[in-house]
């Protein structure tokens, strides 16, 4: 036995109990524990039957992903062995889910004979989320027990169910209202006193008997426009696939194998590398857990354009009553009315229901005048990116707020520091970036100030998981984290246009690679003018450092980008779907020709390592002048600010599955023909003569 297995005999039935806090993972020690208890009641002749269930408000909710890769001590079973004896035990074993049994921990119900489940627990096969597959015979016992149609829904898709909907599927035997492990030992012991052979999932076979093919095929199909370049998705189908071929003991030797070779792809290694990533960002090594947070029980948005509207609906989701302020009536009310056609939409496409619009609606609120924010605990502002602008807003906010209300600021790219000096408290000034519609986009790039105190940064990283976001803390720079290091990485994409590339040769590699689009559909997107205005500010940054000239002429022809429908594509009226344009490529040419460059061909893999490893050796500067934490963090911007695909990491995670001396080496070929804006990272070297990967990096 071990100290994360609880046993106890109630009558002639075994409880075993797992207790490992707060998962209940399925650990190295926990399996010791399962396997020993599991055995002492097979020995055991008064023992009638088993009962298996979780302490605290788990079940089981995974294994233990730390323990991956690591060699399994001597005398622990492997966990398929484990449910596999469940499965073939004389006695009746009975699974009583408490909790969350998601992963292993499903797989684990699912070679107990019976499944009783508590009215708030859930199950599920999240594997996929990780880059794998199950692989404790969740693909193989799963369509047996609720048909290949609902677990191609649970293992694809990743998302776990509720009690209610796994009993109508057939996943469970039972919701119990009252004392679950109770009702759990009568359930075992009626089992065994009526002399019926337990139940075994894995000859269950009339849900997987005479399925149709196409269903596979239809799947296939349907996951095909997100799951590029992943190979865990299709193999979920794959695996569900063969239950339907094969006996349980073959299905499960053959999903065994699928499951190794994933774990050690580089899929499976970057997704398990966001997972712990997304739960390192609250950590913030020089503010204490205890550190009080303000409680924020109103809000103010200043600025009901599209970003402000669009944070104002973040707390009105999360039923924080939130004030819009604008100077203008006409805007106020248009800007209002953006967010209600915003919220029809939503229950027009069924994602919520009309009471639910009908209550955010009346959490927000409109005003021209700023005296209405004495009572709001927080107030961001979202104006247009003009330093003189924000410094007289902050100035205003000063006075009519409340002391110890935060005064937060959306800026992309301004100094947080300066616009904190039109305040007396400075300590109560950051930044909170959103996202692109701030309403959907899950990041928050929150930015400490040097005056920012630790009990309002603790406030806003507490606030990111008030409203849904993830929340990563960062540093005043110019443009915090993720547009520095975007800025570069589009400046770079731009003189390879000049040079030879065209820009849907380098969209096509880029959007191959993983990303939702290119960077040149992505400034369509977001506007050629506001990519113009944005290197305008570069060029006072950098002085006389050379940047391209194409975006001027581009930006001279009136070509703004899917606003205007036309940019660096064509745009037909009313679709988001740009075509090549005769007359940018015309330009492009033109452009070349004036600045002296003899076009060349640009291979897929130069377009590739030029654009990612010059946005990677910006990262590592990020590191360098302490503007995020760690790497991760970095990873977990990139990740859900940008798109940078899942499966390879983020941006400093995969220089580590490259390898940071052929960054290196890339960046310095860069460095010689571009000039000291892409200079090699003193990180970046130094790690890269040590073979070392930015994983190694923590600042002293």
């Amino acid at each position: 036995m071990t100290d994360v297995i609880k046993f106890e005999k109630q009558g002639a039935i075994g409880v075993i109990t797992i207790d490992s806090p707060p998962a209940n993972a399925i650990s190295f020690a926990v399996k010791k524990g399962l396997g020993d208890s599991f055995q002492a009641c097979i020995d055991d002749d008064s023992c009638k039957g088993i009962v298996v269930t979780g302490g605290g408000r788990m079940f089981v909710a995974g294994a233990d992903i730390s323990e991956f890769g690591k060699p399994t001590p001597e005398g622990v079973p492997e966990l398929e062995n484990i449910i596999r004896n469940f499965e073939l035990s004389p006695k009746p074993v009975v699974a009583a889910l408490n909790g969350f049994a998601l992963g292993g921990g499903m797989e684990l119900a699912m070679g107990c004979h019976y499944r009783l489940i508590a009215p708030t627990a859930q199950v599920g096969q999240p594997e996929v989320n990780l880059g794998f597959i199950p692989g404790g015979g969740g693909t193989q016992r799963l369509p047996r027990l609720v048909g290949v149609e609902k677990a191609l829904d649970m293992i694809v898709g990743g998302n776990p169910i509720s009690a209610q909907d796994a009993l109508e599927s057939g996943a469970v035997d039972e919701i119990v209202e009252a004392d679950l492990v109770a009702r759990a030992v009568e359930f075992a012991e009626q089992i065994a006193d009526s002399g019926e052979a337990p139940r075994q999932t894995g000859s269950l076979t009339e849900k997987i008997s005479n399925v149709d093919p196409q269903i596979f095929e239809d799947w296939r199909k349907k996951i095909a426009p997100k799951s590029r370049n992943m190979e865990s998705p299709f193999e979920c189908i794959n695996t569900v696939e063969a239950s339907t071929k094969m006996d349980i003991v073959e299905g499960l030797k053959h999903e065994r194998e699928v499951f190794d070779r994933l774990m050690m792809r580089d899929e499976a290694k970057s997704m398990r590398h966001m997972f712990f990533a997304e739960r390192e960002v609250a950590k913030i090594p020089d503010i204490p857990k205890d550190t009080a947070a303000q409680d924020i029980k109103k809000a103010a948005i200043i600025g009901s354009g599209t970003m402000g509207g669009g944070i104002a609906m973040n707390f009105a989701n999360a039923g924080i009553p939130v004030v819009v302020v604008d100077v203008a009536q006409d805007a106020l009310d248009a800007g209002l009315d953006k967010v209600k056609n915003n919220y029809a939409g939503s229950v027009s496409r069924g994602r919520i229901n009309q009471d639910k619009m009908d209550q955010c609606m009346r959490l927000i609120s409109g005003t021209t005048d700023y005296a209405d924010l004495a009572d709001v605990d927080i107030v961001i502002e979202a104006v247009f990116e003009d330093m003189g602008l924000k410094k007289k807003i902050f100035a205003e906010l000063d006075k009519v707020c409340k002391p110890e209300a935060i005064l937060a600021s959306n800026t992309s790219t301004l100094d947080i520091n300066e616009i904190a000096t039109a305040t007396s408290r400075p300590d109560k000034v950051c930044g909170t970036h959103f996202f692109s519609p701030a309403n959907v986009m899950k990041l928050l790039e929150n930015v400490r100030t040097d005056k920012s105190s630790k009990e309002t940064l603790a406030t806003i990283m507490k606030l990111a998981k008030t409203i849904r976001k993830t929340g990563v803390l960062v540093g005043v720079g110019d443009g915090f984290v993720g547009n520095r290091m975007l800025h570069i990485s589009a400046r770079i994409a731009e003189f390879m246009v000049e040079e030879g590339a065209m820009p849907s040769q380098v969209d096509k590699v880029i959007y191959g690679f993983g990303f939702p689009m290119g960077p040149f559909a992505m400034n369509d997107l977001a506007g050629v003018d506001v990519r113009f205005l944005i290197r305008e500010e570069q060029k006072k940054l950098y002085g006389d450092r050379r940047q391209s000239v194409i975006i001027d002429r581009l930006y001279e022809t009136g070509r703004y980008g899917q606003k205007t429908n036309a940019g660096w594509y064509d745009y037909a009226e009313g679709s988001r779907k740009g075509e090549p344009s005769q007359l940018v490529e015309d330009l492009i040419v033109k452009t070349s020709a004036e600045l002296g460059f003899e076009r060349r061909e640009f291979s897929d893999e130069e377009i590739l390592e030029t654009y990612i490893f010059a946005m990677i050796n910006t990262g590592a500067k990020v590191l360098e002048e302490g503007l995020a934490v760690r790497s991760s963090d970095i990873d977990v911007i990139w990740h859900y600010g940008y798109g940078f695909p899942r499966y390879w990491g983020g941006p400093m995670f995969y220089a580590d599955l490259v390898g940071l001396p052929k960054v290196y080496e890339k960046v310095c070929e860069l460095n010689e023909k571009y000039g000291d804006w892409v200079e090699p990272s003193n990180l970046l070297k130094s790690l890269a003569a040590e073979g070392k990967g930015f994983k190694d990096y923590s600042p002293s």
